[in-house]
């Protein structure tokens, strides 16, 4: 969109999390519709801020067959209202662009606060268009540039390789997950994934940071529960979502961590809740999108538009 460059998106989406956590935010839970033949779910969500103009409804979708048939995996769009009359102020038809965006724009904020001081590789799982967005919205983040690319299809990862290389990434390809956590202390998970691409190895760097950003629903799951079971921190996007969706859902279910022993982002970017407190840990972020982020980039696009 024409208007995302007028907007500083880490400031607004971070503004958002400090207010969730801050209990300042109206968030229902997430409304889902899961389809099976083709694969696909559909997400709702919505909410306000207290004291703010608007709310905002978000209807984004993923149909992982989609490409096969020359259509983009995800759609949507986002409905502003006026918060005091319920009138209807802008239909906001992305085409699920923002959802993308906001959701890169996460995976940046988490590095920001988490990531070691020193980043000597990224690593990135998936090859659709979160897999390139996190890589453009962790640039001003972290001076790395290495990235090891793992997918299943060596046609996806070639095109990958070739597209971020041209944005100015020096990008290795893998079909092996091992050589990403050999060389990289940075990880990004963006699959829509079932089973674990990413499991726990004798070997993993605690001086890691891992950001799971594709398990948004309650029976996908990237990370094994081993990893989980051996970070030092893990951090929610929304422990209230995280609890029923996600990464921490699955290790929560097992027992594999305690409730108690997690924080929130938006406690992590206010100093409420210590972050990454020395470069020998092992990290995890847990994002699984939450309606503060809809509500700050709409509102934020809405404002900046003409008309």
């Amino acid at each position: 969109m024409a208007a995302l460059p007028a907007i500083d998106l880490m400031q607004e989406i971070e503004a958002g999390f400090v207010a969730y956590s801050a209990g300042k935010a109206v968030v229902p839970p997430v409304g889902e519709l899961v389809m099976r033949d083709p694969p696909g779910d559909v997400h709702i969500k919505y909410g306000y801020l207290v004291g703010d103009d608007f709310y905002v409804v978000k209807i984004a979708s993923g149909f992982y067959e989609n490409p096969q048939r020359g259509l983009p995996s995800s759609n949507g769009l986002m409905l502003l209202f006026n918060q005091k009359t319920g009138e209807p102020c802008g239909v906001l038809l992305d085409e699920g662009h923002l959802t993308d965006v906001r959701t890169a724009v996460a995976g940046a904020i988490a590095a920001k606060y988490l990531a070691p001081s020193e980043v000597v590789g990224v690593g990135v799982f998936g090859t659709g268009i979160q897999a390139r967005l996190q890589l453009q919205y962790l640039a001003p983040v972290t001076a790395c540039r290495r990235v090891v690319v793992w997918g299943r299809s060596q046609e996806k990862l070639e095109q990958y390789q070739s597209d971020m290389t041209a944005c100015g990434f020096e990008v290795t390809t893998t079909t092996d997950a091992a050589s990403v956590l050999a060389n990289c202390n940075l990880i990004v998970t963006t699959t829509p994934a079932t089973q674990p691409v990413l499991a726990w190895r004798a070997d993993i760097n605690h001086g890691m940071h891992i950001t799971a950003v594709g398990s948004d629903t309650p029976h996908k799951q990237e990370l094994d529960l081993a990893t989980l079971g051996g970070a030092d921190l893990i951090v929610a996007d929304s422990l209230s979502q995280c609890i029923t969706r996600g990464e921490i859902h699955h290790a929560l279910l097992h027992e594999t961590i305690r409730k108690d022993d997690l924080v929130e982002l938006g406690d992590i970017i206010t100093g409420k809740s210590a972050g990454r407190r020395s470069d020998d840990q092992l990290t995890i972020a847990d994002l699984t999108g939450v309606a503060v982020q809809d509500i700050q980039i709409a509102k934020a696009v809405y404002e900046v538009s003409p008309g």
